[in-house]
């Protein structure tokens, strides 16, 4: 990868402007605003939550752009039941390239009283290098960080050199509803020529990750229901269906003993050379001690990072089957699981389902009821690793950090990422400041300092460099 910049005159301005973050950090600032963010309480499962929610995007996000120029606007969700949007707007010249940014203002619950050292969850706390608080890595702290190197290049250059719009939901963490539907109808409002935003985990705690999409999510329920109450194992075993027996054997017929897919819908193609060759340098590449990864477990043909970022995984999630507090000598009367599919770009989330019942019904399982969990899912997503805006963004990374970024073709987890790629239609860079022990969904959670640090500089060198005609950028 060329990581040459032309930045010449700019190169001085480029270097003040990434360190303006730098001291934004270490002087305490960025540690005072996200506790104004962490302090609101924006549950997404809570529905009285929805005030606090447009709070979040209308009295702590908007006047902080809107001193930059941005115009903001605030929409309710399509979904009645679900939390705002809000869309920041700042056009500085319609000939230049449009940026479009992305995040979610609302967290999972708090689960106050489980955390570490009396910590509150909304009051943001620093011990040992790092920020405790809900959302300071889901996704709080992650857009604030690059909001605040868009406030740096302005600082340091007056203007960014480029139009860019922000769009802030506050429901991701249920699923995003509404969100198809909105950028539906918002679609020319939020046409961009690159989507560039930040959730998830970097690969590793020492270079910056840059992920091209995400694995689709389907969540789904199998159960099986044959009678009203349970039956005495004496007298009835052998003589009726055991739920438990047959449900273990339908969900093994969708994966072998080492949790390779079986259904023949599920299956992906398999990885390009160009992008095993990407993976090739990833943490993951090899099964070792110190990743954690089980050498045994997956698809065979396959490194680690590739079954991860290249490939469908289906999991068991949850399993419920008489009375697991108190068994009893008893068959069953029903039995139930919930179960997940995580699956690239290519198979759409309405075709999971009819596949998997294909599958069961050429098996005899015809009595295992499969339905979906919830109403909305996100579809997997990729953008081509050659597309010049990806090379462009990671040349820029590589300038700031003195080394080239990890590039992968999405995140092991999902994200809302079909809103943008398939939808509006553009390519997608995310850029995730976060890394996997951060406790994200738990009690403690927390961001690292010097990650974060590294984060607000190469977002300020992004930025500036997209706004700078030197690099191309116009």
């Amino acid at each position: 990868m060329d990581t040459t910049l032309k930045l010449e005159s700019t190169t001085s301005q480029r270097d003040q402007a990434v360190e303006h973050t730098s001291q934004y950090l270490r002087n305490g600032g960025f540690e005072e605003d996200l506790s104004k963010l962490v302090a609101f309480k924006t549950e997404t499962a809570s529905q009285g939550d929805i005030a606090n929610k447009r709070l979040y995007l209308e009295t702590i996000i908007a006047p902080v752009l809107e001193e930059l120029g941005f115009i903001a606007n605030f929409y309710p969700n399509p979904d009645p039941s679900a939390g705002p949007l809000a869309i920041y707007t700042l056009v500085e010249d319609e000939s230049l390239p449009t940026v479009l940014m992305y995040g979610h203002g609302d967290v999972v619950p708090g689960l106050e009283g489980q955390w570490e050292e009396g910590r509150s969850p909304w009051v943001l706390s620093k011990a040992d290098g790092k920020l405790f608080g809900r959302g300071t890595a889901d996704n709080k702290g992650q857009h604030w960080i690059n909001i605040s190197a868009i406030k740096a290049v302005y600082a340091v250059r007056g203007r960014l050199g480029f139009n860019c719009k922000i769009l802030l939901e506050t429901e991701e963490e249920s699923g995003s509803p509404g969100l198809e539907a909105f950028c539906r109808d918002h679609r020319e409002e939020l046409l961009a020529d690159v989507l560039i935003a930040s959730d998830g985990p970097r690969i590793r705690t020492d270079r910056p990750t840059i992920a091209l999409g995400a694995r689709g999510n389907f969540n789904f329920d199998m159960s099986i229901n044959y009678r009203e109450s349970g039956r005495h194992s004496g007298n009835w075993g052998g003589l009726i269906k055991d739920p438990g027996i047959r449900l273990a054997h339908a969900i093994a017929s969708i994966a072998d003993e080492r949790g390779s897919i079986l259904v023949k819908g599920w299956r992906p193609e398999f990885p390009s050379n160009r992008i095993r060759d990407l993976l090739s340098a990833s943490p993951l590449a090899k099964a070792t001690e110190a990743n954690g990864a089980d050498g045994d477990w997956g698809e065979s043909e396959l490194t680690p990072a590739e079954r991860v970022y290249a490939w469908n995984n289906f999991a068991v999630l949850a399993a419920k089957l008489g009375y697991p507090e108190k068994p009893v000598n008893a068959i069953a009367p029903r039995a139930w699981a919930r179960c997940q599919l995580r699956f690239l770009a290519g198979l759409e989330t309405d075709a999971v389902l009819p596949a998997l019942r294909e599958h069961l019904d050429e098996r005899g399982f015809l009595d295992v009821e499969v339905t979906p969990s919830r109403s909305t899912y996100w579809q997997g997503t990729s953008t081509d690793p050659d597309n010049p805006w990806v090379q462009r963004v990671a040349r820029s990374i590589a300038a700031t950090e003195g080394t080239e970024p990890d590039l992968i073709p999405g995140i092991g987890g999902s994200l809302p990422n079909h809103a943008f790629y398939d939808l509006i239609g553009m390519p997608t860079i995310w850029i995730p400041h976060s890394y996997n022990e951060c406790s994200q969904h738990a009690p403690n959670e927390h961001i690292r300092l010097d990650i974060t640090e590294s984060a607000l500089k190469i977002m300020t060198g992004v930025f500036w460099d997209i706004g700078s005609e030197n690099s191309g950028g116009a």
